[in-house]
């Protein structure tokens, strides 16, 4: 396993289409290796393929469990209700923005071995599902929000929310 280098959006690698996954051998392994032990180290929530520039349709998505999820050739089947968040990403480092998701969708994807299956995820991992599958198509979060608010900024709004509702 390697820790990747993690592009950020001026890259124009994150701005491109990733083509479907045909071969699930020992490099399709490594790769999925090198994408956990990435995410990990960056202590995020999800990673996709592109962003440590590779153009390959794979994602990694921590789940309910703070279990990594393999998703490979991964598709959106189903998405339920909606909900707004704030949301960042590993490529737009200390940026975030207010973005509405689906507040459940259903996946299916296939395993390292190339077995197809299906997964659910609700809330934050349903948010992850959408984020992340989104970048296999040379989209980053940033096209779905009209402001981008620095760290700082984010916990000077969330402390003055907190404030409000006591």
């Amino acid at each position: 396993m390697a820790i990747r280098k993690i592009l950020t959006d001026e890259d124009p690698v994150l701005h491109k289409k990733c083509h479907p996954v045909t071969q699930f051998d020992e490099k399709l392994g490594s790769l999925l290796d090198d994408l956990k032990a990435t995410l990990a180290n960056a202590n995020g929530a999800g990673l996709a393929a592109p962003q440590i520039g590779i153009l390959r349709r794979i994602v990694i998505v921590v789940d309910a469990n703070d279990e990594m999820l393999e998703l490979v050739n991964p598709e959106l089947l189903d998405q339920e209700g909606e909900q707004d968040g704030f949301e960042g990403c590993l490529s737009v480092p200390g940026r975030w923005g207010m973005v509405k998701r689906p507040m459940k969708v259903r996946v299916k994807a296939q395993d390292r071995s190339g077995k197809w299956f299906e997964a659910e995820g609700e809330e934050m991992v349903a948010r992850c599902f959408c984020h992340e599958i989104e970048h296999l198509d040379g989209h980053i979060f940033t096209e779905h929000t009209d402001k981008l608010y620095t760290s700082e900024e984010l916990d000077e709004l969330l402390t003055r929310q907190e404030k409000k509702r006591k």
